[in-house]
């Protein structure tokens, strides 16, 4: 009887085995994991608490813990992550989408014209997505924002391919153009916009010991960090943005918290008008506001 590994011990050994590992919320990570095997959603677990596992199930699962107790991130070993209600795919082609980056996304739902449709010049609303990544945000305003036109533009070409297949699974991939380049270079000549919006890479050389395993050992540098400062890719985009956007248009940028004082200083001295600093789900300062 005890060799049977049901739902239950399946749970409160992983349970174990990430607490005493560290990993955070060990019994949503056993959870996830354990569902994900099995095809089925969390509270299913709870319903057949009894159910033993197939050997090829314990054989899946083993794998992914191994790889959980290395610190590596959840939604790798889905496959998949949650974004402004969207189930995107996620991989180490790109950062993985975050809660705090869906400030942007209400910022603008809230603030640009609604659904994106044309407004006094007979024209949709225009946004670059700046630093795309996985397509996470340009996905989300593409799905909120049906009469939206949007580009979405990164130096990584395997972070485009992963942006693309999001786009394309969500239904989205006929109104978000993809275009390869540095931050504002690929916008050359396709302006002007009524938004850019951009999460950059921020995390500043100073900080960069202290981000967690699971994010500094897995997901790609590249999207990560920012440089001394944290502002070597935020600095271009708020002295360039401006030409880039028609009169009254708006600029969102994501930053490191550390580096709020610093963004507001910058915008101030390249002529944008009132900027400010939003704050995220968890009260930190997290995004940059401002219009040309």
């Amino acid at each position: 009887m005890t060799d049977t590994w049901t739902t239950r011990r399946l749970l409160d050994w992983m349970n174990d085995a990430f607490t005493t590992r560290g990993i955070d919320s060990p019994r949503l990570c056993a959870e996830i994991l354990l569902s994900h095997v099995l095809s089925c959603d969390r509270l299913r677990l709870y319903m057949e608490t009894d159910r033993p596992a197939s050997p090829d199930e314990r054989e899946r699962l083993r794998d992914l813990v191994r790889r959980a107790l290395e610190h590596e991130p959840i939604q790798y070993l889905t496959g998949e992550a949650w974004f402004f209600g969207l189930r995107l795919r996620a991989d180490r082609r790109a950062l993985i989408p975050r809660p705090s980056t869906e400030t942007i996304v209400e910022h603008l739902l809230q603030h640009g014209r609604a659904g994106g449709e044309p407004g006094e010049r007979g024209e949709p609303v225009r946004i670059a997505d700046v630093c795309t990544g996985s397509g996470c945000i340009a996905v989300a305003l593409a799905k909120n924002m049906p009469g939206a036109r949007i580009i979405a533009t990164d130096i990584s070409a395997d972070a485009l391919a992963l942006a693309r297949e999001n786009a394309e699974s969500v239904g989205v991939a006929d109104r978000v153009e993809f275009v390869e380049g540095d931050l504002l270079a690929p916008l050359s000549g396709r302006g002007p916009f009524d938004w850019i919006v951009s999460n950059p890479p921020y995390i500043p050389d100073h900080e960069w010991d202290a981000v967690e395993p699971n994010v500094k050992d897995h997901e790609p540098h590249l999207a990560l960090r920012g440089g001394r400062d944290g502002l070597d890719l935020v600095r271009p985009i708020i002295e360039n943005a401006r030409d880039l956007l028609a009169p009254g248009g708006g600029l969102l940028v994501e930053i490191a918290a550390c580096t709020a004082s610093d963004a507001l200083g910058l915008a101030a001295r390249a002529g944008w008008s009132e900027p400010r600093i939003l704050k995220d789900h968890e009260g930190h300062d997290r995004v940059l506001v401002t219009s040309a």
